[in-house]
């Protein structure tokens, strides 16, 4: 009788430590988005600037972005379920802290803990799931789960974030995941999940080195769209030196943060330009456009998060469909199709808001984007890691997630520098972007 109660318990006790799992990912999803339409009510409270408000979204994803290199390996060495854990009870203290901030800076300070919380979280999760479900079939499947998880959060980001900015303020976007935090710390809380500890070893010198690059560069590009032209030169200036300096660590470095023989192929180095172009757009319009609704067209903050409604839906809709052809004729033309509409989609916008055109073109340019993003990032994954060399398949797909955050970064200092020049320009630049990197990524295949 035991014997056949076991894997009943066990499926059960799965399942649910798979869902907590998941709604880790929702929530570190959900706090890049759910901040977008809450932009105009923040910078009122906090009498910030577009430069402030810049570095209240980037603060997050600097961090993020640079600590995925490193996060994999942070989780092999200390056991994945513990890095987990204490990321999810950081974020969600972090995020009780960040609804109570009294100003700007506080805020970008707790914003940069809960990028550091969200990388450990992301391939702690991996690891969870490959231990749960060590079967291979089963374990494509609960990826997939995990991964689906990401649609919702996007979708549910702007409108979720609307209506409470609308009902309570933009604090209340913080609340929001404290009890999701408390709810995935109870999920995983069971022996399924325990990882044992590894070996692998962190050079944390690399590491900062490699966060200070991102937020250098950051700093040099917001202080460009405020005109603060000694600024850039300073910050322009020590970008260039910390890239040196990580230069030469990562040549020292008997663990370095970037796996070289990874970058050695480029066909590798090209889908990393194309993620890195895609969260550039997604992160970057997410960023502009509430300012724009909300400032020049007088939208409330939950009109504004329904507005994004063709871009989000494909989001959720889509990914089955773009699996099912990257299945039949593989990674490479989904990803380029969706390159094409992603420039396309810039281009929509940039010509809606330079017309003046009502929201039905700008609904074409959102719903072209969103069908961009959800062709391009599934594949991608299929993509980098059938030209990444053998035994590099985990660094690869750290790397990608990597280089998604970065042009998140830099698609929000970049497009909010050029915003102040014009809102068009700035969806102009989305496109020119996406643009470039889809035809790197073709000629790079020709060459293949």
């Amino acid at each position: 009788m035991t014997t056949l109660r076991l894997p009943v318990r066990a499926g059960a006790g799965r399942g649910l430590a798979l869902f907590g799992i998941a709604l880790g990912y929702f929530m570190v999803l959900l706090d890049m988005t759910v901040l977008s339409v809450a932009e105009p009510d923040l910078a009122a409270s906090l009498h910030t600037s577009v430069s402030g408000l810049q570095w209240a979204t980037t603060g997050y994803t600097v961090v993020f972005g640079a600590l995925l290199l490193s996060a994999g390996a942070v989780a092999d060495r200390y056991g994945a379920h513990r890095v987990f854990r204490v990321a999810v009870a950081v974020f969600g203290l972090g995020s009780l802290l960040s609804a109570f901030a009294p100003a700007l800076g506080v805020l970008i300070a707790l914003r940069v803990l809960l990028g550091a919380a969200g990388a450990a979280c992301v391939p702690a999760s991996m690891a969870m799931i490959a231990r749960l479900y060590p079967v291979p079939a089963e374990r494509t499947r609960a990826v997939a789960v995990w991964a689906s998880v990401s649609g919702a959060a996007v979708a549910a980001g702007p409108i979720a974030g609307g209506v409470l900015v609308d009902l309570v303020g933009w604090r209340a976007i913080f609340l929001v995941n404290v009890p999701i935090a408390l709810a995935v710390l109870a999920l995983v809380a069971g022996p399924a999940v325990r990882c044992p500890r590894g070996g692998r070893r962190v050079d944390w010198a690399a590491q900062l080195a490699a966060c200070a690059v991102l937020a250098l560069l950051t700093d040099a590009l917001i202080a460009a769209g405020a005109r603060s032209w000694v600024h850039v030169v300073v910050s322009g200036t020590a970008t260039v030196l910390a890239a040196a300096g990580f230069a030469v660590l990562e040549r020292r470095s008997v663990a370095p943060v970037i796996d070289r023989a990874l970058l050695r192929g480029g066909g590798v180095r090209a889908g990393l330009a194309a993620g890195a172009a895609v969260n550039f757009a997604l992160n970057g319009s997410l960023f502009v456009l509430p300012l724009l609704l909300q400032e020049q067209r007088h939208l409330g903050a939950a009109v504004s998060g329904l507005a994004f409604l063709p871009l989000t839906v494909p989001f959720v809709a889509n990914p089955p469909v773009t699996g099912r052809i990257v299945a039949r004729v593989g990674p490479r033309p989904p990803i380029l199709a969706g390159m094409t509409l992603l420039t396309l989609g810039g281009a929509a916008l940039g010509w809606a808001v330079a017309a003046g055109a009502g929201y039905a073109v700008l609904a074409v340019g959102l719903l072209l984007t969103g069908f961009g993003v959800s062709f391009v990032l599934p594949s991608l994954v299929a993509a980098v890691l059938d030209v990444a060399p053998e035994g590099t398949a985990g660094a690869a797909g750290g790397t990608l997630n990597a280089a998604r955050q970065t042009g998140a970064t830099i698609g929000v200092a970049a497009m909010g520098a050029v915003f102040g020049h014009g809102a068009a320009y700035a969806l102009l630049l989305a496109a020119v972007v996406c643009l470039a990197a889809g035809a790197w990524f073709a000629l790079a295949g020709d060459r293949r």
